[in-house]
């Protein structure tokens, strides 16, 4: 491909020749993301089946982890973008110096992680949890908190091969990570009196994760070893390099901001499910059910997300800004698509869908006006989060932040939070409690998703312009 400071290129300027392009990187990325998710959705499944109680320890355990981990993760993947740059100009070598840079800093973050995890009062005492459901907890979050090391560390393998188009390489590993979860989990959770193991509930979900996670982490470092195809990188063969002051800080300045910018949109939600398990088992059972059936939709457009965020960065490395500009937009335009569809879907199916994950008739009668925000709030969640990611690849994370802080936040679960608890009494009963939240953040992400789109669209502009 003929690549050049004016953008001229090889490839066509159609929506059709952009999609042909990023769906070999993003259905990997999406199956690899699926089966991350199945790890919740196989804990969620087995546990709805175990005890109410359990489960809503896995809503309020799943959202303190999630905070803890999402947030970490989201500044280690400051490696995809600057990666993706480097290996598009041709600097091979140094893009696999940042693996090592990566892995310092994922080495610090999940020393205060696993700590937090071990010492969870904040998060029972915002989620104002009994005696029972804060025991169980606690045991979750300990396994977690041995696991948090690993799934940091694979965090940077993810980021690596993504940005070099390797998704493949992580979405095999994923996936053979599942493939080990879901037996364990299931002994663990209800036990094996043949083999004298005792049924251990959500803590059994917790110690499956941490085997699976360093199963995977292990793996991960070998194919980086042993796979020719990254000897050009030069990752290993010199034990780890020392922490280079100019490439952490080039991480962390663009991955502090990525990452509070992570944390913002997950706590924006997982925050909802302790705000909502002060409204007793059954509303934060059926929060549980409609946040797991929306994260697996997302999985859709975080794909296309990441895809898009690899091939621009790689074409801005290689100087074509004009092929990088129409990969972004047109990546958006494709997620919009798809997200209408699916939503749509999910939304006349909502009921037959949520059989699959319980009988029981009290979660899914609170699950389903829940779910009834499924269509728009899945198109909102598309935009915001694949035009972030383009704009990532343009190594701008600030801006994104704030507008985040001021939707997810303010108007998402500040206001979910004054409808739940303090709404007016002209408001509607049905738009109360745990329908308030998921009203409110439906209406946050419809305003991230116009400003993210708005702010891409102006910085694209200012591009051409300059």
């Amino acid at each position: 491909m003929k690549t050049g400071k004016q953008g001229t290129t090889g490839a066509g300027s159609s929506l059709r020749d952009s999609a042909r392009r990023l769906l070999p990187l993003a259905w990997p990325v999406f199956v690899g993301q699926v089966s991350v998710l199945a790890f919740a959705t196989v804990d969620t499944v087995l546990v709805a089946r175990f005890a109410a109680t359990d489960l809503a320890a896995l809503a309020v355990g799943a959202a303190a982890y999630i905070t803890v981990f999402i947030g970490f993760m989201g500044v280690i993947l400051a490696l995809s973008p600057i990666v993706g740059q480097l290996h598009g100009a041709g600097r091979d070598h140094d893009a696999g110096a940042q693996v090592h840079q990566a892995l310092w800093l994922a080495f610090a973050l999940a020393a205060l992680g696993s700590t937090l995890l071990l010492f969870p009062a904040p998060f029972l005492a915002l989620a104002r949890a009994g005696p029972e459901v804060a025991d169980k907890v606690r045991g979750y979050l300990t396994a977690l908190a041995f696991s948090l090391p690993a799934s940091l560390m694979f965090t940077v393998y993810r980021g690596f091969n993504t940005a070099v188009s390797r998704p493949k390489a992580v979405m095999v590993l994923q996936v053979s990570g599942l493939a080990l979860k879901i037996p364990l989990s299931t002994a663990l959770v209800f036990g094996v009196p043949a083999l004298g193991l005792p049924a251990l509930g959500v803590v059994g979900c917790g110690i499956a994760t941490a085997i699976a996670m360093w199963a995977q982490a292990i793996a991960g470092y070998t194919v980086l070893r042993r796979d020719p195809f990254y000897r050009r990188f030069a990752i290993f063969g010199r034990g780890l390099d020392r922490p280079h002051g100019a490439s952490l800080r080039a991480l962390a300045k663009l991955g502090l901001p990525m990452g509070a910018t992570i944390l913002v949109e997950v706590t924006g939600f997982s925050f909802m499910a302790l705000f909502i398990s002060r409204l007793g088992t059954t509303p934060v059972a059926g929060h549980q059910l409609a946040a797991n059936l929306v994260t697996l939709m997302f999985m859709l457009p975080l794909g296309l997300a990441s895809a898009s965020s690899t091939l621009v960065a790689q074409r801005l490395g290689a100087g074509d800004l004009r092929d990088a500009h129409r990969l972004g937009w047109h990546g958006l335009q494709i997620g919009l698509l798809v997200a209408a569809l699916l939503g749509t879907a999910v939304f006349v199916l909502r009921e037959p869908i949520l059989r699959l994950y319980t009988h029981d008739a009290e979660v899914i009668a609170a699950a389903l006006p829940l779910v009834a925000w499924v269509a728009l709030f899945h198109v909102a969640d598309a935009a915001h989060t694949i035009a972030s990611f383009v704009l990532r690849a343009h190594k701008i994370a600030t801006a994104p932040l704030v507008v985040y802080v001021l939707a997810l936040w303010g108007v998402g679960l500040g206001g979910g939070y004054a409808l739940a608890f303090h709404a007016p009494a002209w408001v509607p009963a049905a738009l109360r409690g745990a329908p308030g939240f998921w009203l409110a953040a439906t209406i946050g992400l419809v305003v991230s998703g116009v400003l993210m789109t708005a702010l891409l669209a102006w910085v694209l502009r200012q591009q051409r312009t300059a």
